[in-house]
């Protein structure tokens, strides 16, 4: 898609954008105080790039998420009308408010009303309650075992985890010492109380595939579990498209802190023990695993939830934009018809089809053996 969108028209302003802004990219989890807190929540491909390549981005997965959902065509449309609506609308709240009212903007008790989106609420509900058990007391209860010395160990879940060689796990619990220095210093005295116990590879998403993720289990004086991930960190697939549409990319010393930046640009409330460091002279992004993440499958919404769900997660979009761009500059672009509305609704049904034709033509050359593919893990 990145390569589609280097050769539309574009406004030229920029802000941290997700790059990978689609509608299952937003989710809840945790905050300091053990709140929850509902964002963009995957910034793998983060870069400094044009706003209305995230915007189109969301608007052209709404309306696929929605045929996938079974919605009719007209409510697809909606979906990424309304989306582009609530983007614009927000940012031109922000572009009024104080610059530090502006940054701090909508809380999650005033979203659902800030878009009317009430018939989200059941959903919401019920992705927030398995969210607050999504812990990592809860998946080290699932994935190790007692040693004989007092500590726990991962246990092997083949194909999704495994345990590190003692040479991979030394070498990955070294690289947390490269990775306190990333932190905020008062962020140290926390993590001192925990000691490491093992190290585990561990499959992740879909995007993922075939990057180096581990899992690294600490425990603190009362043996209580506190499990990061040490993940792998690669260019953004954005770069050499945002130089063909002529932009300037400067270089990036270290992928993990790109990654780490970037979120922290974008989100009003970031993992506070988000860092980087490399191992074997890779770049990784470390975080907490688990972290009372929830998502909500757009796929799976009822109709009448698509649109709602399409304008909450436009005025996220607009508000993380807003971070990192003046508001004034993109309400101003925006203006305050709908004309924006319809011709980002226009192209994401046109993108959606040019999609799932796309798909079609793969599959069919996959069946017919032109494409080799492989089914399973």
């Amino acid at each position: 898609m990145a390569y589609d969108l280097a050769r539309t028209p574009m406004t030229r302003i920029r802000a941290q954008i997700c790059g990978d802004a689609h509608a299952a990219n937003f989710g809840l989890y945790g905050d300091a105080r053990g709140g929850l807190v509902i964002d963009l929540n995957d910034f793998d491909e983060t870069v400094h790039g044009p706003w209305e390549w995230d915007l189109k981005r969301l608007a052209a997965s709404l309306v696929l998420a929605g045929r996938e959902a079974g919605a009719d065509e007209d409510t697809c449309r909606q979906a990424a009308h309304d989306a582009a609506g609530a983007y614009r609308r927000t940012m031109r709240l922000l572009a009024k408010l104080p610059a530090l009212d502006a940054w701090n903007a909508i809380a999650d008790e005033e979203l659902v009303s800030h878009t009317d989106a009430h018939d989200l609420l059941g959903t919401l509900e019920r992705v927030s309650e398995k969210a607050r058990a999504n812990t990592s007391g809860r998946f080290a209860a699932k994935s190790t075992e007692a040693r004989q010395d007092g500590g726990r160990r991962f246990v092997d879940a083949p194909p999704v985890l495994r345990r590190a060689s003692d040479a991979v796990a030394a070498e990955v619990a070294a690289s947390l010492e490269s990775y306190l220095t990333t932190l905020s210093e008062d962020r140290l005295p926390l993590l001192a109380r925990y000691a490491v116990q093992d190290v585990a590879f561990r499959i992740v998403g879909t995007g993922s595939v075939g990057t180096r993720s581990y899992v690294v289990l600490l425990l603190d004086h009362r043996g209580e579990p506190l499990v990061l991930q040490v993940k792998e960190a690669r260019t953004s697939a954005l770069v050499p498209h945002l130089v063909t549409a002529g932009f300037d990319v400067p270089e990036v010393a270290h992928e993990g802190r790109r990654v780490v930046l970037g979120q922290k640009r974008m989100q009003v409330v970031s993992d506070i023990l988000l860092g980087w460091t490399s191992v074997d002279g890779r770049p990784f992004q470390v975080r907490q695993f688990r972290n009372r993440k929830g998502s909500v499958d757009p796929a799976a919404l009822a109709a009448d939830q698509v649109d709602d769900y399409a304008r909450m997660t436009g005025a996220l979009l607009a508000r993380a934009h807003a971070h990192s761009a003046d508001p004034r500059l993109i309400a101003g672009y925006c203006g305050k018809n709908e004309e924006l509305d319809e011709a980002i609704a226009a192209f994401a049904v046109a993108y959606a089809d040019r999609t799932e034709a796309d798909h079609a033509e793969l599959v069919a050359a996959v069946r017919v053996g032109k494409v080799a593919a492989e089914t399973g893990v």
